[in-house]
């Protein structure tokens, strides 16, 4: 029990700890695009289905081919990629005749009894393998996609097999597959009730095969990814790699724990002769870990796998594995990047397996006889021996097959590298649900950038930043895209880079996104280094694309510090950026008055100083003078808070000022007179009924600027006072701090108010100045 506590405590400082990290890393996005921006700007174009209902299921991404392929509920799509919704072809595909029934007679839910489209596999240079749940009945079709250059788009929807153990019968059960040689690789759930958890390998010409039904083996499987992998230029050595998360046997009491995996069989696997006949002879796994090292020694860990991505490298045997985790832990929610290196998973399946000697027994690693050849290994040259070689798995001894039976785990768990994760994200009102990467060569060297999806429809484009040999990480949003109208999880995400474009899948849509869009940075030099996008440089003019290798020398790039004032020390950076106007704001004593000041980026610190005659020093900021995120707020206004505020931002060491901004306090004498002079002309105001005069019951929506001109007495002078270049600003300000409400309801009893307004002309007005003196929150979500 003191050991449960022990724990639980050092979780909650590490939880702690997390959110503090995540905190103080620049991890809030730079710039964030909605939907509209991104359509407005061109960076983005939608394909929502022919009737607006395509249930996104499957995608394939055909490069060679310059064609997406979608798979949705009793449909198929083909569309070309630039941009996607530019031209597309479409063929119905519904259960086979009496599926559909027959899915409902067994309790199924009318919306399960369709044909959703799971598996989109290349077959071979003209077609596609595509496989469906068929109402709880699946089938496989190939479809005729033509040769490169053609959009053809063709298929006998009679013309089906069975899908059985290809893909599973719920649309909503896990799954993942790969097509190689002919040959297709897949885990899922096999049958009807979903139970039957298995590895498949199925069409071409050898026998299929799949694992044995046992818990050691796979155990409540979770499916992510599946990909072909080779370690050496041994074909027959090649092995599928499987991702997946599944309750832990080595949990112990803790019967809910669940770790995420990595497993492997040998491509050339036929199964045993005796033993593990047309089962895999192969298959053994190791855990996937990925945490934050804690105090104590105790880690917080990251145990459910969400996604999985491969980054391809020249070497095809070692590309770089991308995966993010979420936790299953009561304390907090959070969510993690790790990224693991091919030679730490060899690693792992080269080393001790798990042991465990009985029951009341602990783990271990195996310490005794190793058969020959080794569990877990192909028959190939690598393996063979003089003297001692083998044709393929049917030739391995029992013994070997039975020890690979009864140890399909490692012992020695995956480390990712540098031990630690690139990415954390603690407490946060969305969940990483997809991520895709793209290598990217920049003037101070290479970057990964992260574009991972969320479950309300936003990408993230993120890089993690390492300082040398230092374990430490800096993580860095660059941008937060909108990518949906509306909030909707993110199922899928596929990356282009010979197109530089991104392809976001929902049950929505197909959204095409460019990569980059330097010119949204800014037009100046600073904007584009504080930018830190390593596709995005200064070329002398404009924020442009970074090309390696390009004639143009002018390339002015820091990715890593983003230090702008190194690289545009030489571009006239105040010219660019620095306020060179200013502006005057009019306020009245004792109450509240707000002066706007935004930072171009979210990243930046806001400092505000103040300029009375020679004397400039920073705002003493308190309960009434405070700091927002749109600028500095006075809830009550003295009269020695006269002067010119000047509003600098400053981000990696680079000072600017937004705004110079003279504030001049009228006395409260003064306004009262002007009110007071407009008493005694209320009757004849509301007397007058013409469509030009304004009144005090009227919308706020009914007022415009080319009317303000001919509104009350009082109204015209304190505009005197102002001046007319400060109207616009006057305007939005008096909306928003006192007209949004009338804004979105309706006016009730317009009239009656019109009938008493006389009488309570006073107590409206001291109602008015009362409000006045309340912050725009106060007043957030009130009726006059």
């Amino acid at each position: 029990m003191t050991g449960f506590i022990h724990f639980f405590f050092n979780n909650i400082l590490l939880t702690l700890l997390i959110t503090s990290i995540c905190a103080t890393r620049i991890n809030v996005p730079r710039l964030r695009l909605s939907y509209k921006d991104l359509l407005s700007t061109n960076r983005s174009s939608v394909f929502s289905g022919h009737d607006g209902q395509l249930s996104l299921s499957a995608v394939f991404l055909d490069e060679y081919r310059d064609r997406l392929f979608l798979g949705g509920k009793d449909v198929l799509y083909s569309l070309l990629l630039s941009p996607v919704s530019s031209e597309s072809k479409e063929i119905y595909w519904p259960p086979l005749p009496g599926s559909r029934e027959e899915c409902i007679q067994t309790g199924k839910e009318q919306t399960e009894c369709a044909n959703f489209v799971r598996l989109l596999q290349p077959y071979n240079r003209t077609h596609l393998l595509a496989c469906g749940t068929g109402a709880f009945q699946p089938m496989c079709a190939f479809v005729y996609v033509g040769h490169r250059g053609e959009h053809v788009f063709t298929m006998n929807p009679l013309n089906v097999e069975s899908g059985r153990g290809r893909v599973p019968h719920d649309p909503s059960f896990p799954f993942a597959s790969t097509f190689s040689g002919g040959e297709l690789y897949t885990g899922l759930t096999a049958d009807f009730l979903g139970r039957d958890s298995v590895i498949f390998r199925s069409m071409g010409g050898r026998t299929t095969m799949r694992t044995e039904t046992d818990q050691k083996l796979l155990h409540d499987p979770w499916f992510v990814a599946a990909h072909l992998i080779p370690d050496n230029d041994d074909r027959d050595d090649d092995k599928v790699y499987f991702f997946f998360t599944e309750k832990a046997s080595e949990g112990g009491d803790r019967e809910e724990a669940i770790h995420a995996r990595v497993g492997r069989v040998c491509v050339n696997d036929v199964g045993g002769q005796r033993v593990l006949v047309n089962k895999w002879s192969t298959f053994i796994k190791a855990r996937l870990v990925c945490s934050v090292p804690g105090p104590h020694g105790i880690d917080t860990h990251f145990n459910q796998l969400e996604d999985v991505f491969l980054l391809r490298t020249k070497d095809e045997r070692n590309p770089d594995i991308y995966a993010i985790f979420s936790t299953i832990s009561n304390v907090f929610q959070g969510f993690a990047v790790c990224v693991y290196r091919m030679a730490d998973i060899r690693e792992a399946f080269n080393g001790p397996f798990a042991h465990k000697e009985g029951p009341n027994y602990q783990w271990g690693a195996y310490e005794g006889r190793m058969p020959y050849p080794r569990p877990g290994v192909c028959p190939s040259k690598i393996t063979n021996q003089p003297g001692r070689e083998f044709g393929s798995t049917k030739d391995f001894p029992d013994s070997v097959l039975q020890f690979a039976r009864s140890h399909p785990l490692m012992w020695r768990p995956v480390l990712p590298a540098l031990r630690q994760p690139v990415l954390v994200k603690a407490n946060i009102p969305y969940k990483l649900k997809q991520i895709v990467v793209d290598r990217v060569e920049a003037e101070d060297g290479q970057y990964d950038v992260m574009f991972i999806g969320t479950d309300v429809g936003t990408v993230l484009k993120v890089l993690s930043l390492h300082s040398g040999n230092s374990l430490e990480t800096e993580e860095v949003t660059l941008e937060e895209l909108q990518v949906f109208k509306v909030p909707t999880p993110i199922t899928s995400m596929e990356i282009s880079v010979k197109r530089q474009a991104l392809y976001v899948g929902s049950p929505k849509g197909m959204v095409q996104v460019k990569l980059h869009r330097c010119e949204t940075y800014g037009r100046a030099c600073a904007e584009c280094c504080l930018a830190r996008d390593p596709y995005c440089a200064w070329d002398g003019s404009s924020c442009a694309r970074f090309v390696p290798n390009s004639k143009r020398r002018f390339r002015r790039q820091d990715v890593k510090h983003g230090n702008a004032v190194l690289q545009c020390v030489d571009q006239n950076v105040s010219e660019d950026l620095d306020v060179t106007e200013d502006k005057i704001v009019y306020g009245t004593e004792k109450n509240s008055t707000f002066l706007e000041c935004v930072p171009r980026s979210p990243q930046a610190s806001i400092t505000w100083l103040v300029q009375r005659d020679d004397r400039k020093e920073e705002v003493k900021l308190d309960d009434r003078v405070m700091s927002t995120d749109q600028g500095l707020l006075f809830r009550h206004l003295f009269r020695q808070d006269e002067g010119v505020y000047i509003c600098r931002s400053r981000e990696h060491s680079f000072t600017q000022t937004l705004a110079r901004i003279a504030l001049q306090v009228l006395q409260g004498d003064t306004v009262d007179e002007l009110i007071a002079r407009d008493s005694a002309g209320t009757s004849d105001t509301f007397k007058d009924r013409s469509p030009g005069n304004h009144r005090p019951w009227m919308p706020c929506s009914t007022y415009s600027r080319g009317q303000i001109g001919q509104s009350r007495t009082w109204f015209k002078d304190i505009m005197q006072l102002i001046g007319p270049s400060n109207l616009p600003h006057v305007e939005e300000y008096c909306e928003r701090m006192w007209c949004n409400d009338k804004l979105r309801r309706k006016h009730k009893s317009m009239l009656e108010k019109y009938r008493q307004a006389q009488e309570s002309a006073r107590k409206a007005r001291s109602k008015g100045s009362g409000e006045r003196n309340r912050t725009p929150r106060d007043l957030r979500g009130q009726e006059e």
